[in-house]
């Protein structure tokens, strides 16, 4: 793992430099997220605001992966590291032109305010799709390969990464801009904090973005224990802090914690935030006359947010000047794009009608509202594509001439009718129509950026882009029951990014492909997997529940009874769910080294695929403590692997199990090993009851013993 810490203390010399000729108005004008240029000192205008989360967003073409959610069901390390570097090559190029032409405009920067590595914890939170889903271990392995990728191993920082929000926010975005979460020590240690840890310790992320609500009293980006304590204390990080949009007004206008804009100004900023995204920043000479801070308090400041720019080497030349434009969504990117999408699929139901072979089928019917909807390609957060590819098109583009395909939009996304003046459910009809005349019918459901997604940002403005229960629109729930009710063979490919009440389904149709938002050309990867070009091999990185009863509420930041981890009711499919056409099965677990306190847990496996389907398979590691009353109440993912393998292929698999796996973290939030006796599950699912009904398969079991 790069570690930039000889080429930072290089970047801040020349920073110190820099910022020691401004007068105090140039200093305070670069921590705005649009920082002034000081023309005098050679130093151009900059914008920090970029956004990079599953390709370059919002400042044209770009490569557009599969959303974020969609890409940790991948359970691939490497893979996400390998789109890191893509989006950075990309926004390397894109920057290199845009400067030559003088457009230095917002989302035309280097410093991409990305990954979202909040804890998906509560299945109603819009944004949700934006993380790596609910589990703190699989996001910061993800996380920190993200953070490798984009910001490289080069002597010049390739792009500079953003770990947010940190450190407690996921829902309910309506009251974002006043909400407190409340959460325990024990609670931050276990779950909120772990991913922001490693991106800080382990890949030296650059910067980090505060959230807009309050935790535990404080607001988030004017935060003394997260941000001076935890952040530039225990973590000791030496980037630079970036405050959310217009969160720092929220200190005065909705947290209610400082007078004006000054005060907010002055709060956020002896906190240790660096960069303003928002306008409160404007006040900064103001706070200095009330003496609320000095101007020592901003050249830190300015040298912090200076260092990343000499980090990406803004002002001298580097490699990555010559990286052309040729390279954005280039084809080698396109196919990488294509194959996260593959693998990020996630099969949750097969009866056998799984793949579809073209030879058996003369008409396959196509229905729904996401069938040809490049919205539901793309998420949120997204960038340009130069060509989109639906379900509809990639199922055409594949069975060709060969099988008549008949489609039909069936209901609207949401509404009661297509047609403004039509009776409701004016295309249902057609959409029974199109299931008698075919012989498989594949429905395309769920949702997009307008019903899910970041207050402000969604049509979707009753729930601020959250959502109110787990339940498609009603109109597509009555979609999948009438064409269902034709009795045909029928696979529904769920396009969505959060977990949805798929219970119907699950007992009625024949099949079920949970898509995500699968990216630009993710119509192609869908064709793929149905007609058994590829197996799939994705698992939830979220748990989908049966329903919302007894779930805490929305505002409720206690993890009991939430995520895999410490939930009492059984789910509809567990996280780390996800079947294949192939049939895995891993046996014979056993340690391979005297486990003590102080050492990793060493074990192996063997993996063999008994089906007649090569597949990749995504091997997964469970830890229990058997005896400490602080452990959690299940068991938690501790390792993962993805392994190919061929029809009767058997393979030997390694795992190091860090040390850390074994700890427990008490009330105080403090974490240490309180047990001597622990349990390794290895298997292609979690240990618990409804993944073996679904699966079939018993994972190996491996005892562990202190010595």
């Amino acid at each position: 793992m790069k570690n930039f810490k000889k080429e930072r203390a290089e970047a801040r010399k020349k920073a110190k430099e820099l910022v020691s000729k401004m007068t105090l108005m140039e200093k305070a004008s670069q921590l705005k997220y649009d920082a002034s240029p000081v023309e005098r000192l050679g130093v151009p205008t900059y914008n920090y605001w970029n956004e990079g989360l599953h390709g370059v967003a919002r400042a044209g073409v770009a490569t557009m992966f599969p959303q974020a959610i969609g890409m940790a069901a991948a359970f691939d390390e490497e893979e996400m590291k390998k789109v890191g570097d893509i989006i950075a090559t990309e926004g390397r190029a894109k920057y290199n032109e845009y400067s030559k032409h003088g457009d230095r405009d917002i989302y035309k920067g280097l410093t991409f305010w990305s990954p979202n590595v909040n804890i998906f914890r509560d299945p109603r939170w819009g944004r949700g799709h934006e993380t790596y889903g609910e589990d703190p271990y699989l996001t910061a392995r993800l996380g920190v390969k993200f953070v490798e990728g984009l910001q490289g191993d080069g002597p010049v920082m390739k792009a500079a990464a953003c770990a947010k929000h940190f450190a407690v926010h996921s829902g309910p975005e309506a009251i974002r801009h006043e909400f407190d979460a409340k959460a325990t020590m024990k609670d931050m240690w276990e779950t909120y904090l772990p991913a922001f840890e490693a991106l800080v310790t382990e890949a030296d992320v650059e910067s980090v973005m505060g959230a807009y609500n309050r935790t535990n009293g404080e607001p988030c980006c004017g935060h003394h224990y997260l941000m001076e304590e935890v952040l530039r204390g225990k973590w000791k990080f030496d980037g630079h802090f970036v405050s959310d949009c217009w969160a720092i007004k929220d200190f005065h206008e909705n947290h209610k914690i400082t007078k004006n804009a000054r005060e907010s100004a002055a709060l956020a900023l002896k906190r240790g935030c660096d960069v303003n995204c928002g306008n409160t920043y404007l006040h900064l000479l103001g706070a200095v006359e009330d003496g609320l801070i000095t101007e020592e308090d901003i050249t830190r400041s300015a040298e912090r947010a200076l260092t990343a720019r000499f980090l990406l080497g803004l002002f001298d030349d580097s490699e990555y000047d010559k990286i052309p434009y040729e390279k954005v969504e280039c084809k080698e990117h396109i196919e990488e794009a294509l194959n996260v999408a593959r693998k990020g699929c996630v099969l949750l139901k097969n009866d056998g009608v799984l793949p579809l072979d073209k030879e058996k089928i003369k008409t396959i019917g196509v229905v729904g509202p996401n069938a040809d909807s490049r919205a539901a390609l793309i998420g949120n957060y997204h960038g340009t594509s130069s060509r989109y590819i639906t379900v509809l098109e990639g199922i055409q583009d594949e069975v060709g001439e060969d099988v008549r395909v008949l489609y039909s939009q069936g209901c609207h996304l949401y509404k009661d009718r297509v047609e403004n003046l039509a009776w409701e459910q004016d295309r249902i009809s057609e959409a029974v129509i199109t299931a008698e005349h075919s012989d498989v019918v594949v429905i395309c459901v769920g949702l997009d950026e307008t019903l899910e997604g970041e207050e402000g940002d969604t049509g979707n403005s009753d729930a601020s882009g959250d959502k109110k229960d787990l339940h498609l629109p009603k109109v597509q729930e009555e979609l999948i029951e009438k064409v269902t009710a034709v009795g045909k063979p029928t696979v529904v490919v769920l396009m969505a990014g959060s977990s949805i009440d798929l219970n119907y389904a699950q007992e009625n149709c024949n099949g079920i492909l949970l898509a995500w938002y699968p990216g630009a050309r993710g119509g192609k990867a869908v064709a793929d997997l149905l007609f058994g070009k590829v197996s799939p091999s994705g698992k939830l990185p979220v748990t989908f529940y049966k329903d919302l009863e007894g779930m805490p509420e929305f505002t409720d930041y206690t993890m009991k009874g939430r995520t895999y981890r410490y939930m009492e009711k059984e789910p509809l499919y567990p996280f780390g769910y996800g079947l294949t056409y192939g049939n895995v099965e891993v046996t014979d677990g056993k340690l391979l080294n005297q486990v003590t306190a102080a050492s990793d847990i060493e074990v192996e496996v063997t993996v063999e695929n008994k089906g007649k389907t090569a597949t990749e398979e995504v091997v997964q590691l469970y830890i229990k403590d058997l005896e400490s009353p602080l452990a959690v109440r299940n068991h938690s993912l501790c390792g993962f692997k993805r392994v190919s393998l061929e029809p009767g292929e058997k393979k030997k698999l390694s795992f190091t199990v860090k040390n850390r796996a074994m700890a427990v973290v008490d009330e105080a939030g403090e974490r240490h090993i309180d047990s001597k006796s622990f349990k390794i599950f290895a298997g292609i699912s979690q240990p618990d009851s409804r993944s073996l009904t679904l699966t079939g398969k018993k994972p190996a079991e491996i005892n562990v013993t202190l010595g």
